[in-house]
């Protein structure tokens, strides 16, 4: 794939995750390509590419469309993920973790310690705790050594809300949203705990159990539809009426 057309990829499938496409808009190779500064044919291949990753649709006719998502589907992909990472703490435990990566997940905790337990989390507390969950996660995946668990990973957090982070909006407009928090992290220090003791299935579980919560995020995002969609614009690519 040439830098054009990776970076065409890498455009639409961010305008397709924050929203700037309603379901059933056709996606129409000139306009797109006038709008990204490219030609047709990197445009043509990276809607190919989109189709692939099941983020659009064929449009009748031809073409494209953007497709809409169900409540099923996103679910489905956080659980999945769940699978995928509590494999890979699984794996890490195992085989042993390496003490510098046992040092950057430990100060992951610490970055994450001292925002979730503040009196009251701001703006910037949720921002750097997103970017601490980001980067915990993908050292453990990075850790375990196993390729094709990365690519599976990629492939899915392509997909909206997939991402360990995607869901946290709304949990940051929730009441009790900050003790939510507190035990997502109480969760990563005990996956932490027993990738150190070296207990794969018991850091297996508490992955697979630690996307749960992105999952009650959902739920929240469904029952309340017109906050999810101004604090998550690609939430209009869901059916709100649908349900888990």
């Amino acid at each position: 794939m040439d830098s054009q057309q990776s970076r065409v990829l890498v455009q639409l499938r961010d305008m397709i995750l924050k929203g700037e496409f309603v379901p059933g808009e056709r996606l129409a190779e000139v306009p797109l390509a006038e709008k990204l500064g490219a030609s047709r044919t990197p445009v043509r291949l990276a809607l190919t590419s989109l189709e692939h990753e099941g983020l659009i649709e064929p449009a009748p006719g031809g073409g494209y469309r953007m497709r809409q998502f169900t409540a099923r589907e996103i679910a489905d992909a956080i659980r999945l993920r769940g699978l995928i990472e509590g494999f890979a703490a699984r794996l890490l435990a195992e085989q042993g973790a390496p003490r510098q990566l046992l040092r950057e997940l430990q100060e992951c905790l610490d970055d994450g310690d001292r925002v979730v337990y503040k009196a009251q989390m701001d703006l910037d507390d949720y921002a750097a705790y997103v970017e601490m969950n980001d980067r915990f996660h993908r050292l453990i995946l990075e850790g375990c050594g196993n390729v094709m668990l990365g690519r599976m990973l990629e492939l899915l957090v392509g997909q909206p809300f997939a991402a360990p982070s995607a869901m946290l909006p709304m949990q940051s407009n929730m009441e009790e949203g900050q003790q939510w928090m507190q035990h997502a992290h109480r969760t990563h220090h005990a996956i932490f705990q027993a990738i150190e003791r070296g207990q794969g299935y018991r850091a297996q579980a508490l992955g697979e159990e630690h996307v749960e919560i992105a999952r009650m995020n959902l739920e929240y995002a469904l029952e309340k539809p017109e906050l999810a969609v101004e604090l998550m614009p690609s939430m209009r690519l869901v059916d709100t009426k649908g349900r888990l």
